[in-house]
């Protein structure tokens, strides 16, 4: 891919140089300055508390109470955030805000340290990469007109995910623990500061399982084996203006996940139970992350922040697909159906290809053999980059008695997705599989999807006596193509051909959007804030001809209140949409094309968000704090829509899928001395998983319990362990990709944290 707008990072870092050598010329007089911290979009509870939207900062401190590695653990602390459960590790976690889609992630903007980390943000937004939760320092979640100045997902919202920092001193910690299913962890850091101002940051996060499922007649695990490193390097010398950061960061994950389920009865009987046939499903995955920012100080009230970045992502999925009913693998057309259309088939006890359910079932036991051909095994192997440049001017000034706290970014940005994927046959014969036919690369997919993408904003917060308004305006530029190659007769004659004269076909599609927003902040006395907001919300479409851009006008009000040691926050929200949509994908579960879009039409989402932290009792001796969140959301479609192969047959008032009406959050602790300990409850209503809602289309309401202790051995040592799911919950929490999913199983842990 070419664009006079970028050309690679290299070309940037020739620039930068040439910025900073100009700007050292003007740096006469100097400051003290820190590292740097404009990675930070909310920051610490003073700063969350003067911004005029909903958001939330999950600190250090709260993260090391539970010491999570799954973050979908961490996020069920936050109001208006739902999950949909899909590994129970969170590896590749489906998160909404607001009601938005669930699906990986995709119609919400994810960031590490406020750079886009998705594998293509823009060409194929799923989260198929998610960084390490383990090893975050802080965790940021943006809703309403807060999240403006993020993109191109605006609808629901952003999330940032801040790594460790440098350290100002010399510092290090290594945390070891063990649990269950053979679980264990390490993470260290060190890093150290010179006078001089140079400082560096060594980190390492080591996680690895053998998995609470167990797969039919097969020895192999089903857990997960994930390194991640990362490097820091940093400048910011005393008393200099200029500051500079050089992040390097890799991940490799190799776990043993499937997407088939189960269906409901055998999940009755054991719902850690898997499938032998989907013994042979793996997914690897390369990550590789590289960040330059330089920040320059002009004045006390002017700075100037410039940001390159590439992530590089690399997977390769290897997991069953389907069955060709036909039972020939020399067949001209195959009758290849979905496990998902196997499972419903089980489940309402209907026949499918001219098999009844209780041979389909026999080929999910493994007691039918069948014919040579007849299991679809994908390589799913994809290679992503997502690179560009960030510029960010933030200025503050004073006029008369109003304070203005102007901020403007750029973003110039391209990604893309190249897939080559292949099919291989298998048989199944007395429930084991047996290869009858590799196949060959491009056989299932040889395509290519490129994004280029300019974005800008403006934002003013304004401050006048009790009030704070934060008017703001987005723009997005986005260019997408898609570019199939020749497949012959299931192959490809040249998969690495990918000259014009190989084209199969092509398809693009042009979005320019204008989003503006305006928030605000009263406050009514010292305890007491009332908030309120609009803003037009988007989400990127895809390269599919006629499906429209999703947009929708988004409101919000509410209040906040703190008093001593209580505080409380209760926000009202509302999402109009102009077009639901829908895409594509294989983890959809849905009968359609891998890659198409559809269009929902008009939906309509209404919630209320309510969030308590307090006390229930303190001394010089001990603590007791409390908090407790609370989210309704009332999704659902605001007309009929014909039948599709995503959405399903939608009526009027059909929920939108995956979106609980209600979900709780309890956490009260203890702490005395050297000792804490935490109680966590977690409560989700069912939810559908389709429009349509059958009675196998739901999932159950579910309630979690993690408990966590920790005692202080001395100043540098730390003992701790925790139960997750406490009462062991296995309800049904989740229905796609192919059947219906558990949650994790319960883990007891135990480990020690050292600090030096």
């Amino acid at each position: 891919m070419k664009d006079n707008r970028i050309h690679g990072v290299s070309g940037f870092l020739v620039s930068l140089g040439m910025i900073s050598s100009m700007a050292a010329v003007q740096a006469d007089e100097t400051e003290t300055s820190a590292f740097l911290e404009e990675i930070v979009i909310v920051g610490e509870k003073t700063r969350q508390n003067q911004i005029s939207g909903a958001a939330h900062y999950i600190g250090p401190d709260k993260l090391a109470e539970f010491a999570y590695s799954d973050i979908q653990r961490v996020l069920r602390q936050v109001p208006g955030v739902s999950i949909q459960v899909e590994d129970g590790y969170g590896l590749r976690p489906n998160i909404s805000i607001r009601g938005v889609a669930t699906e990986r992630s995709g119609r919400i903007t994810l960031l590490e340290d406020n750079v886009l980390v998705s594998p293509a943000p823009y060409s194929a937004p799923s989260a198929y990469y998610f960084p390490t939760t383990g090893r975050m320092h802080a965790i940021e979640i943006l809703k309403g007109p807060a999240a403006i100045t993020q993109g191109p997902y605006t609808i629901g919202g952003a999330m940032n995910m801040v790594s460790t920092p440098i350290p100002v001193k010399a510092k290090g910690s290594i945390m070891v623990d063990a649990g269950e299913d053979k679980e264990r962890r390490v993470h260290g850091t060190y890093g150290a500061r010179h006078e001089s101002g140079w400082g560096f940051l060594l980190e390492t996060h080591q996680w690895q399982s053998d998995g609470y499922q167990n797969i039919d007649r097969s020895s192999r695990d089903t857990g997960l084996d994930v390194a991640d490193y990362t490097v820091k390097l940093g400048y910011a010398a005393l008393d200099s203006r200029h500051r500079f950061e050089l992040k390097l960061q890799y991940a490799d994950q190799d776990s043993q996940q499937s997407y088939l389920g189960l269906t409901d009865s055998d999940f009755a009987r054991d719902a850690y139970r898997r499938y032998g046939i989907s013994a042979l499903d793996n997914i690897n995955t390369e990550h590789e992350q590289q960040i330059i920012r330089y920040q320059f100080e002009l004045s006390e009230q002017l700075m100037f922040t410039a940001t390159a970045y590439n992530n590089e992502h690399e997977r390769n999925w290897f997991k069953t697909e389907g069955i060709d009913f036909d039972g020939s693998a020399s067949a001209e057309v195959m009758s290849r159906t979905s496990w998902f259309n196997v499972v419903q088939a089980v489940n309402t006890g209907n026949s499918l290809a001219g098999f009844s359910a209780v041979e389909l079932q026999a080929v999910l036991d493994g007691t039918l053999d069948t014919a040579p051909g007849s299991i679809q095994i994908r390589s799913n192997a994809r290679s992503y980059f997502s690179r560009g440049y960030q510029f960010e001017l933030d200025w503050q000034t004073d006029i008369g008695s109003v304070t203005h706290e102007i901020n403007v970014g750029v973003r110039l940005h391209e990604d893309e997705e190249d897939r080559l994927q292949r099919n291989s046959s298998y048989r199944q014969v007395n429930g084991q599989l047996q290869s009858n036919d590799p196949g060959l690369p491009g056989n299932a997919g040889n395509r290519v999807q490129e994004a280029k993408a300019a974005s800008l904003y403006i934002q003013d917060r304004i401050e006048s006596g009790k009030w704070v308004v934060t008017p703001g305006l987005r723009y997005e530029n986005i260019d997408q193509v898609r570019t199939r190659y020749e497949i012959r007769n299931g192959r490809t004659a040249n998969p690495a051909d990918r000259s014009a004269a190989n084209i199969r076909d092509t398809r693009e599609n042009h979005t320019e959007v204008w989003l503006p927003g305006i928030g605000a902040a009263y406050a009514y006395n010292k305890n007491l804030s009332v908030i309120a907001g609009i803003h037009k919300g988007f989400t990127a479409p895809s390269n599919s001809p006629g499906v429209d851009a999703e947009e929708a006008l988004n409101y919000e009000f509410g209040f906040r209140h703190g008093a001593g040691k209580t505080d409380t926050e209760i926000i009202l929200f509302f999402s109009d949409y102009d077009n639901l949509l829908g895409e594509c994908t294989a983890s959809s579960g849905s009968d359609c094309t891998v890659g198409d879009a559809f269009n929902g039409d008009a939906a309509s989402v209404s919630g209320a968000e309510f969030m308590l932290a307090t006390s229930l009792g303190s001394s010089s001796r001990y603590s007791i704090p409390l908090t407790f969140n609370y989210t309704w959301i009332n999704s659902e479609f605001d007309s009929d829509v014909a039948d599709t192969d995503f959405f399903g047959d939608v009526k009027k008032g059909d929920p939108i899928p995956y979106i609980p009406e209600h979900q709780l959050s309890l956490g009260i602790g203890y702490e005395s001395g050297s000792w804490r300990g935490s109680l966590s409850a977690t409560w989700v209503d069912e939810v559908c998983v389709r429009a349509s809602c059958t009675e196998f289309e739901r999932t159950d309401s579910s309630l979690t319990l993690d408990i966590a202790a920790s005692y202080d051995a001395g100043a540098a040592v730390t003992l701790f362990g925790k139960v997750e799911n406490l009462t062991s919950t296995d309800n049904i929490v989740g229905r796609h990709p192919y059947g219906a999913r558990p949650n994790k199983g319960r883990n007891l842990i135990v480990g020690v944290r050292y600090n030096f």
